[in-house]
């Protein structure tokens, strides 16, 4: 069921006042504090404009206007909302109301990145299945050679899967042109050590028709009407459901690094349980009732348990 502007998410009504995130205004229905036409609101309610929502007490404001933002991201910025994380995303911008980055581009990497207040755009462009390009300049640590740009092209086993055949051109000794369709944990960096190379600088110029352009780093500017035409009309036929976007991962992608690592370290057990010696199978009414099968906990099959499972750990 999708939402309509009649008919939304009480969690997501009251985030996209900008005064939480849907996390945060999950706990607040949890704890009681939110009223919906002066009753206190349930998990899953579903709300209007006309509807009286109160939050702690106080009218719950009017819905600020869409802000999307083209930001020029420097190495070093970590692509988070969390306040407690130094040299955090927001914390850079600076913006004067609560925004949000669309997906992210991880430490070391730099360039384009949207930002934004609007959850539906960031669910339809972010979502695995919808297939919206991303461009990325990038330099090697070696000589780029034909044999690696086909490879890295037709896709490469990272994650538990197969990335999908991408478009690769060189354009330098050590630099090439990639565009993505999709967004897996370090993409790019897993698909070069796969091939034993080693990425030393990670650029994002484009996101489906926004182009980085001349921002320098650390610079903002706001998405014109024009590109924000162009965007939803290219993500209008896109899922905003979360199983579009979790169906579409492998199982190592979704679960995120850790778990990748861990995948990487868990030994395949090829081990078969040895027959027991006769006399010494679990329920042998014969050897019980003559005896020899006597000893405490002799009777049961102590089973095999598998190893300790490893600890589980986007350009």
């Amino acid at each position: 069921m999708t939402d309509t502007p009649l008919d939304t998410r009480l969690n997501k009504f009251i985030s996209e006042t900008g005064i939480c995130s849907r996390r945060e205004a999950d706990r607040l229905i949890e704890l009681g504090l939110v009223k919906v036409n002066g009753e206190v609101a349930g998990m899953g309610v579903r709300v209007s404009d006309a509807d009286n929502i109160t939050v702690r007490g106080k009218p719950l404001r009017a819905k600020p206007k869409a802000v999307y933002l083209v930001y020029n991201k420097p190495i070093g910025i970590t692509c988070t909302t969390d306040s407690a994380v130094p040299e955090n995303i927001v914390d850079a911008v600076n913006y004067h109301a609560r925004i949000f980055p669309i997906g992210r581009l991880d430490k070391p990497s730099c360039g384009l990145i949207l930002l934004t207040n609007d959850g539906d755009i960031v669910n339809k462009i972010l979502r695995a299945g919808n297939a919206h390009e991303k461009e990325y300049i990038v330099s090697m640590d070696k000589p780029v050679t034909d044999d690696f740009v086909a490879k890295m092209s037709a896709g490469v086993p990272i994650l538990d899967t197969v990335t999908k055949p991408c478009k690769v051109r060189k354009i330098g000794p050590r630099t090439i042109n990639i565009i993505l369709t999709q967004g897996l944990n370090r993409q790019i960096r897993r698909m070069a050590e796969y091939l034993d190379y080693r990425v030393t600088s990670l650029k994002r110029v484009r996101i489906m028709n926004i182009h980085l352009g001349n921002l320098k780093p650390g610079e903002w500017r706001y998405v014109t009407e024009e590109e924000l035409a162009l965007i939803n009309n290219m993500i209008a036929g896109s899922s905003k459901t979360e199983e579009a976007s979790v169906l579409a991962q492998p199982k190592a992608a979704r679960q995120g690094p850790r778990a990748a690592s861990a995948q990487a370290r868990r030994p395949v057990n090829n081990e078969r349980r040895k027959p027991q010696p006769q006399g010494q199978s679990r329920g042998n009414p014969r050897k019980e009732r003559d005896g020899q099968n006597n000893k405490p906990g002799s009777s049961r099959i102590q089973r095999w348990k598998g190893p300790a499972s490893g600890r589980s750990k986007k350009d």
